[in-house]
């Protein structure tokens, strides 16, 4: 009798073969990966959460919002899964492209973006009709252009014309073309780049005089804040010539609202402040439990700049301490590969990339806290998605990339010795 065949056996892959393959060609950190997995956990119950105003100002349902993070997420994990298969060498080569292209578009972006009080941030992709920060294409291209000067002029990187110059020119181009419309990315970007020069032996004094040039727009910036606020009306006064010029004002009127957010007064501007503090005290240790937020109905911008707080509220303060232990774990993680990889242009990808997501979480949640002025960040991996999001899926798939690579030396290594 012949032997029956299963059609369905036959002509349907199995599930459970795909699933084996992919989790054999998912390589990298297996820590990175559980923290990508918790994040955006997170984000999906958080987003859901915060997104209630949101959903009432444009007629729609909290469950559209919720649907649209998961879809950004499971793109994001796509991105990050081809990022990782990726040799990071690759990443290499088209740095320098992607610094050369990143250039003209932040200008073109200053002159003819999507404007948003005096900034002009975005671009409008055609066909899709999704807005794009170009700052986040240029500091991930920034980075990998950084990585690759640092690791080429290390012969040289104590001399100031051949080896200071080529790293510091790229930072200044790319911080000066985004302060004018997102000064607080522009400093950030500044400050991991002199941490990554530090850890690329950059000679400490270059360092230095660069940091003191560059922080005295600040303290402009800060005695013009103090010297023009009216402590009797608590507003700005009538700025002066350039300070009254483009986004000027904002970032004074910034500075003033972290300085006398302490005052009880009727400024507005302290609105938002005040919102993020109340929703803080209302999560004491343990928060209000999930989806439990009433600041989401008062807090502006509570699904992005300001997710933090509402996880605060909702899971307390050993939610908000988890949190920092996420990233902090995350980046004690990309140290470790830091050391480990045996090719300097991947240890300072990896590293230079890790510093700016890290960096950039501890920025938001000390505004959410109030520990800074506001700067407008988002959590990496948390806030709802956009452009920010898949760049920082496309960051986390590059450190995977270069990890990936370590385990297979490490690997090669350990076949060798037997």
């Amino acid at each position: 009798m012949a032997e029956q065949i299963n059609i369905k056996q036959f002509f349907t892959p199995s599930l459970s073969g795909v699933s084996n393959n992919l989790v054999s060609k998912t390589k990298g950190d297996r820590v990175i990966w559980g923290i990508v997995v918790i994040l955006t956990l997170v984000s999906l119950l958080v987003v859901y959460s915060s997104t209630g105003s949101l959903a009432y100002k444009y007629s729609k349902s909290t469950e559209s919002y919720l649907f649209k993070q998961f879809a950004f997420i499971i793109l994001g994990v796509g991105v990050i899964y081809f990022a990782h298969r990726v040799n990071y060498t690759i990443y290499s080569r088209v740095a320098k492209l992607l610094f050369v292209v990143s250039v003209p578009l932040l200008i073109y972006t200053y002159f003819f973006g999507t404007k948003l009080n005096e900034g002009s941030r975005w671009i409008t992709l055609p066909v899709i009709n999704m807005t794009f920060q170009t700052s986040d294409m240029a500091k991930l291209a920034l980075f990998m252009y950084l990585s690759r000067q640092l690791s080429r002029k290390q012969h040289v990187i104590k001399d100031f014309k051949k080896g200071f110059l080529p790293v510091i020119i790229p930072v200044a181009i790319i911080c000066l073309l985004i302060a004018p419309a997102n000064l607080s990315t522009a400093m950030l970007i500044g400050g991991t780049s002199f941490m990554l020069m530090f850890i690329g032996r950059v000679s400490t004094k270059h360092i230095l005089l660069t940091i003191g040039i560059a922080a005295l727009p600040v303290l402009i910036l800060l005695s013009v804040a103090v010297k023009y606020y009216d402590k009797t009306t608590h507003k700005t006064k009538d700025l002066p010539g350039i300070f009254s010029v483009g986004r000027v004002p904002t970032w004074i009127g910034r500075i003033q609202t972290f300085i006398y957010s302490n005052k009880e007064d009727d400024n507005e501007k302290l609105y938002q402040v005040d919102q993020a503090k109340i929703a803080i005290a209302s999560g004491g240790w343990l928060g209000l439990g999930p989806g439990n937020s009433k600041a989401r109905n008062f807090l502006p911008h509570s699904y992005s700049d300001f997710i933090y707080a509402i996880i605060l509220e909702e899971y307390g303060l050993a939610g908000g301490v988890f949190m920092v232990f996420i990233y902090l774990l995350f980046l004690y993680r990309c140290i470790k590969l830091y050391r480990k990889c045996p090719f300097a242009f991947g240890a300072f990808l990896a590293l230079a990339l890790s510093f700016m997501l890290v960096i950039q979480a501890i920025a938001n949640m000390g505004v959410n806290v109030s520990l800074f002025p506001n700067t407008g960040v988002t959590l990496p991996l948390v806030s709802m998605g956009g452009s920010s999001f898949l760049f920082t899926c496309l960051s986390i798939g590059i450190i995977l990339s270069v990890a990936r690579n370590v385990e297979q030396l490490e690997g090669a290594k350990e076949v060798i010795s037997h």
